[in-house]
């Protein structure tokens, strides 16, 4: 089940962050209470994974996987370029967390 909250608080933290840009440096009302929700519920279902996932390990898979999925985002749908660079540090990213996940608590 912790790894459920896992994905569910990588999912919220994703929705955030694809609002920032349109809360247009919080002077918007909705974009940023949907920004403010999505983090809170993010960091509160992390919360909730951290209770049986190493918060080491919750994290680095929490923040790399964010990242890889915001930087997918941003180059579907916010015009964003995407580079070969970004694909192999994205790519590093990932790997990284599995090497921490094969490495873990087992």
């Amino acid at each position: 089940m912790a790894y459920v909250f896992l994905l569910a608080a990588i999912t919220a933290e994703v929705i955030g962050t694809s609002l920032l840009k349109a809360t247009d440096g919080f002077t918007r009302l909705w974009p940023t209470l949907g920004l403010a929700v999505a983090y809170v519920s993010s960091f509160g279902l992390l919360a909730l994974a951290v209770k049986e996932i190493p918060v080491g390990v919750a994290y680095a898979i929490w923040s790399g996987l964010g990242t890889a999925a915001i930087m997918a985002i941003g180059a579907a749908f916010l015009g964003e370029p995407l580079s070969v660079t970004k694909v192999m540090g994205a790519g590093l990213v990932i790997a990284g967390v599995v090497v921490l996940n094969l490495g873990g608590t087992h």
